[in-house]
């Protein structure tokens, strides 16, 4: 069952940051700041509701690329452009519900489910949604992990992550060129460790050498 990550609030805000970081006298990147800032309330957004009815999860894709090497070095952070989330096939009537009574509407479309908010037409401002244990697409060589979140925290707001091993093999896995450079960002903050390619198949322990060598 995933945590109640929902019990805390996002304690820093755009604003309270861009003040602190003029206090200090330090410079800031404003539009990575403020991607960085609307991505989180995006998933604070959702991610609260799913905690207040104690539906699992784990935020996935870009934006645990982005929470786990933000702890671990920021210096190769990058932004993402979506918010993606895993939750359980079975549970899916229940983040309906549960996200409906948080200001978002269901949508399927090109054979994704996403949840967009109210306040938003566009399909790239929705949550996508993958399913735990299943195959993204049929030709893919394995399935999507079980849920079994590590708890991180991000602009002060507790959030359930999907593990880096896990996110490893998920983005080997789609091998698309933003998934390479995810890889590429996470190995250069130093999280793919022995421990995470020991728990590799041969096929994909291919495709990590592949990006090592790639620019």
């Amino acid at each position: 069952m995933a945590g109640r990550a929902g019990d805390f609030e996002v304690v820093l805000t755009y604003k309270k940051f861009l003040e602190g970081a003029a206090q200090r006298g330090e410079a800031v990147n404003t539009m990575f700041e403020e991607r960085m800032f609307g991505l989180v309330e995006s998933m604070q957004r959702i991610t609260d509701a799913l905690d207040a009815s104690q539906i699992p999860y784990e935020v996935i894709g870009g934006l645990a690329v982005l929470i786990h090497v933000e702890e671990a070095n920021p210096e190769y952070s990058a932004l993402t452009r979506d918010v993606d989330l895993m939750v359980r096939r079975e549970d899916l009537e229940r983040v309906k519900k549960a996200a409906a009574g948080h200001g978002f509407r269901f949508r399927h479309a090109a054979g994704v489910d996403m949840l967009i908010y109210s306040a938003s037409n566009h399909a790239k401002d929705a949550i996508h949604l993958v399913f735990a244990n299943e195959k993204v697409r049929p030709d893919y060589l394995s399935a999507t992990p079980v849920l079994r979140p590590d708890r991180k925290r991000i602009l002060g707001k507790d959030v359930l992550v999907i593990p880096v091993a896990d996110l490893v093999r998920m983005k080997l896995t789609s091998f698309r060129l933003k998934d390479q450079v995810h890889v590429k960002a996470l190995e250069s903050a130093g999280l793919v460790t022995r421990e995470v390619e020991a728990e590799l198949p041969p096929e994909l322990i291919a495709r990590l050498q592949q990006t090592r060598l790639t620019e």
